[in-house]
């Protein structure tokens, strides 16, 4: 189940993979840290931002942003400094890709694992 998180807890997510993330994503997740959403008819499931503010909030989100990335980035054709944002459950990630001046696009990307294809999904 989803829950609040600070938005500071988010900013120094961004920064500890060196990027921005984009306003709307800020929002979402700092309202709703986690959950699912549906794009293109395909449903995901959002890695929450790490959140030690308590045992219960640490347990929830220790599978998260950075962690994922981290992982995803050791994988054979995941693109150059894009973030891990979800996962469709079958090895595919929902990324954001780097623009210039350390910002993520606001156009979330879904990154294929089988093809290395990274194709826009949704409004952004």
């Amino acid at each position: 189940m989803p829950f609040p998180v600070a938005v500071e807890l988010i900013h120094r997510t961004g920064a500890k993979l060196g990027v921005r993330f984009p306003p709307s994503y800020v929002d979402r997740m700092s309202a709703e840290n986690g959950g699912s959403i549906t794009l293109d008819d395909e449903d995901w499931a959002l890695y929450p931002i790490f959140d030690d503010s308590d045992r219960q909030r640490l347990k929830r989100t220790c599978q998260d942003v950075v962690h994922e990335t981290e992982e995803a980035r050791a994988w054979p054709g995941f693109p150059e400094g894009a973030v891990a944002i979800a996962s469709n459950g079958s090895g595919d990630q929902l990324v954001f890709l780097p623009v210039s001046g350390g910002g993520l696009d606001e156009a979330p990307w879904r990154w294929d694992h089988e093809t290395g294809e990274v194709t826009r999904v949704g409004e952004g």
